[in-house]
C-alpha cells in the first residue's frame, strides 16, 4: 500500500478483497490464541487459589496448553490457516501479496476451501466459545444484554473470561490514554475508505485519520534525538550517549500532540460496534473490555470473511492484480493496515529508483512507547499507573 501510495497505482479490487480475506483470517486466528493462550493462563496463578471459580480456570486454561481451551485454541485456529495458505501456499512469510494486487490465481475451488475453513471454525466457536449462534450473538447491543447472556453461559469460553475477569476487578485497571486512534480495518476493494472505518478520537469527537499529524520522539529513546518529526523524516540511528535519561529502544509516537491508544477494542468502537460502544460508554477503556474485544471481533470478522467470498464470486472474471507500469524514479508513499494488534503503517521515501528511507510504526510501538519530549508517559505506562 505504501509503495501503491508512492507510484499512483490503484490496486485490483479482487486482489485487495484476497487481502482483506487473508488479514481477516490472520485476526480470527489471531484472537484466540492470544485470549485463551496467552492471557487467561494467568487466571491459574496461585495468587488466585481461592477464589470459587480457581478450579474451572485451570481446567480450562492451565498452561502450558494443558487447559481444555488452549489446546482447542491451539488446534481450531490452525484450521483458519486453510484461507490464508489457500491463496499464499504458505504462512507465515507469504509473499502473494504485492503493489497493485496479488499474484495468485483466485478459483472457485480455492474460495470453497476458504468457505469450508470458516463453517468449521464457526462452528467449534459458536458451540465452545459462545455457547449460542453468531447471530443471536450479534444481537447483545448493550452492556446490559451482555451481563444477561453472561448468567445464562457462565462456562463457555467468553463465560468464563468474562465472569473471572469481572469477579477479580479488570474492569476498573489499565484505562491508560483516552485518546483513541485507528486508521480503520480493511480498505475498501476500491480503495476508498476501510469496511470498518477509523478515525480519531478527540474527547468527544471523532476526526479522519490523517497520517500527517503522526510524529515521532526520541528523546527517551536510544537514538539520535532529532526532535519531534513526521515518520517521512525521521532517522533510525541508536545512540546510547550522551546519557539524557533514554530508557526505551522504542520512540514515543504521539498523534496530534496526544499520547494515543491503539488496538481490537479501539477499532471496533471507532467503527461503531454497539456492545464495544456500550461497555465504554458504562466503564471506560479498560483491561478487561480489551479483552472482551477479541472475543466479539472474530464474530463479526467471519461475517466479512464471507461477505467477501461471496464478491469474490461474484467477479470472478476480474483480475486480481494490475501491474504497474511508468514507475516514477522518486516520490513517497504512506501505507495503513490493521493487524490483529491495531494499525500498523509504513512510509516510504523514494529518490533515484532506491528506497532513501523507511519507518514502519506497528500497534505496540504507539503503546509501549516511552515518554516524549514533553515528558509524558506512554500509554502503557499510564495503564500500568
Amino acid at each position: 500500500r505504501a509503495l501503491e501510495d508512492a507510484w499512483g497505482v490503484q490496486p485490483a479490487p479482487n486482489g485487495v478483497r484476497v487481502r482483506n480475506l487473508c488479514l481477516m483470517a490472520e485476526a480470527v486466528m489471531n484472537d484466540a490464541r492470544q485470549t485463551f493462550v496467552m492471557f487467561c493462563p494467568d487466571f491459574c496463578h496461585a495468587a488466585y487459589r481461592s477464589h470459587p471459580l480457581y478450579e474451572k480456570m485451570v481446567t480450562a486454561f492451565e498452561p502450558p496448553l494443558k487447559g481444555y481451551f488452549a489446546r482447542q485454541a491451539v488446534l481450531r485456529s490452525k484450521g483458519m490457516l486453510g484461507v490464508i495458505t489457500a491463496f499464499a501456499g504458505q504462512w507465515p512469510h507469504a509473499t502473494y501479496m504485492a503493489p497493485g494486487g496479488v499474484t495468485c490465481e483466485v478459483t472457485a475451488e480455492k474460495l470453497a476451501r476458504c468457505e469450508a475453513a470458516i463453517d468449521e471454525y464457526q462452528s467449534w466457536y459458536e458451540a465452545e466459545v459462545l455457547g449460542c449462534t453468531s447471530d443471536q450473538w450479534m444481537g447483545l447491543h448493550t452492556a446490559e444484554m451482555f451481563l444477561g447472556w453472561l448468567d445464562e453461559h457462565p462456562d463457555t469460553g467468553a463465560g468464563l473470561y468474562a465472569g473471572f475477569g469481572r469477579s477479580i476487578g479488570l474492569q476498573q485497571l489499565g484505562l491508560g490514554s483516552g485518546y483513541l486512534l485507528s486508521c480503520g480495518c480493511y480498505p475498501r476493494p476500491d480503495n476508498n475508505g476501510f469496511l470498518m472505518p477509523g478515525g480519531y478520537l478527540n474527547g468527544e469527537r471523532v476526526e479522519p485519520f490523517d497520517h500527517h499529524q503522526v510524529r515521532e520522539h526520541t528523546r527517551y529513546s536510544c537514538f539520535t534525538d532529532d526532535g519531534p518529526t513526521h515518520p517521512w523524516d525521521s532517522v533510525t540511528k541508536a545512540e546510547h550517549g550522551p546519557d539524557r535519561g533514554q530508557y526505551s529502544h522504542a520512540k514515543a509516537t504521539r498523534y496530534a500532540n496526544q499520547v494515543v491508544q491503539l488496538g481490537p477494542m479501539v477499532d471496533l468502537f471507532l467503527a461503531g460496534d454497539p456492545l464495544i460502544a456500550s461497555w465504554m460508554r458504562a466503564e471506560g477503556p479498560n483491561a478487561w473490555l480489551r479483552q472482551l474485544t477479541r472475543l466479539h471481533r472474530p464474530v463479526l470478522v467471519m461475517q466479512l470473511m464471507r461477505q467477501t467470498i461471496a464478491e469474490l464470486r461474484a467477479e470472478s472474471s476480474e483480475p486480481a492484480m494490475v501491474w504497474a507500469t511508468d514507475v516514477p524514479d522518486q516520490g513517497r508513499g504512506f501505507g495503513a493496515v490493521n493487524a490483529a494488534r491495531g494499525t500498523l503503517s509504513h512510509w516510504i521515501c523514494i529518490r533515484d529508483e532506491k528506497i532513501s528511507n523507511y519507518q514502519i510504526i506497528t500497534p505496540t510501538t504507539w503503546n509501549a512507547s516511552p515518554r516524549d519530549s514533553d515528558g509524558r508517559r506512554g500509554h502503557w505506562e499510564e495503564s500500568l499507573i
